[in-house]
């Protein structure tokens, strides 16, 4: 791990209380239809019950707390987001006492803009995707003096990670964790706590065959870009990975497992139908991921992160009745 993302387990319990001062621990709940349905012990790890339905807002919560103490000048912040961690940067920074401006691209969740604004943000729609959004937003934010967050930073590991050390304090001697990945902070927060705490459970990475360019890292060993990200599941659309992302999750996962967007879809029916709760396409991912390898985990003790229960109406009852949405 490089040394700017290294920080030891002092720091990680520092930061974690910091996240507490917001919010309580989020439950880990052995789900029996789901023991059934999969054939191994399945916790899920519940990050759609944190004030933004996401583990990212831990991340912002740790991140604005910092910058606020070591930058108290900071005129307003600025980022670029496809739901979860523009939530968190509004939220903490609403907190915080700064303005924040957030870009989303066209076409982006209505449920999402409307909690980004809900919690005092401007938002600003541009380009196709977020990546474009991504630039864009670094562009303005550099002409206004505006601090930049980006979506992979210490920081935001570090308050991240604290669900991480929720889930190996509580979930006992788990063989096996699946977690999507979009730009990667909660996979390194969970890689960089299991590690931390000397720990040998597998992490597995997920992600939608849609949107590949996690996966194709993982198999080169470095970060590479992929030409699209067309899927529903837009918490994990990422096509231009973090290197510093890749070089973490390239030494600390076991796998990485690709998932169709109706095997989404599906795991999303079964949360709401063995669990009754709802969940966004990216927090359905590990889920959807952990079924296809349910002959690998038989007997096991394995642990799913639920992040993201973000979805508008209209298209979750697309998915209840059947269907898969378009991206």
């Amino acid at each position: 791990m490089s040394e700017a993302m290294s920080f030891d387990l002092r720091e990680l319990h520092d930061a974690a209380q910091l996240v507490y001062r917001v919010m309580p621990a989020t439950p880990l709940y052995p789900w029996p239809k789901l023991k059934i349905r999969a054939g191994c012990k399945v916790q899920v790890k519940h990050e759609n019950h944190t004030p933004a339905g996401a583990f990212k807002v831990r991340g912002g919560i740790v991140y604005l707390h910092r910058l606020s103490t070591n930058a108290p000048g900071t005129s307003g912040v600025i980022s670029a987001t496809r739901g979860n961690h523009g939530q968190s940067i509004a939220f903490a920074a609403a907190r915080a006492g700064l303005p924040a401006t957030i870009y989303v691209p066209f076409g982006n969740s209505p449920d999402q803009n409307s909690a980004i604004a809900g919690f005092g943000a401007k938002l600003v729609e541009f380009g196709r995707d977020f990546d474009e959004a991504r630039h864009e937003a670094f562009r303005v934010g550099a002409i206004q003096g505006w601090h930049f967050i980006p979506s992979f930073h210490r920081d935001l590991i570090a308050g991240v990670a604290s669900y991480a050390l929720e889930l190996f304090r509580d979930g006992g001697e788990l063989d096996a964790v699946y977690v999507g990945v979009g730009m990667g902070s909660g996979i390194c927060g969970l890689i960089i706590a299991r590690d931390l705490l000397g720990l040998k459970t597998d992490i597995i990475g997920v992600g939608p065959i849609n949107a590949p360019a996690i996966a194709e890292s993982f198999a080169a060993g470095r970060a590479l870009k992929s030409a699209s990200s067309n899927t529903f599941a837009d918490g994990l659309a990422t096509r231009e990975p973090s290197e510093q992302a890749i070089a973490i999750i390239c030494r600390g996962i076991s796998r990485f497992v690709q998932v169709s967007e109706d095997e989404i879809a599906e795991a999303m029916r079964i949360y709401f139908d063995d669990t009754h709760q709802i969940a966004e396409g990216a927090g359905a991912a590990p889920l959807a991921a952990l079924l296809k390898d349910r002959q690998l985990m038989s007997g096991k003790n394995v642990a799913v992160i639920l992040s993201g229960g973000n979805i508008e109406r209209s298209r979750f009852l697309k998915v209840l009745r059947g269907e898969t949405p378009s991206a």
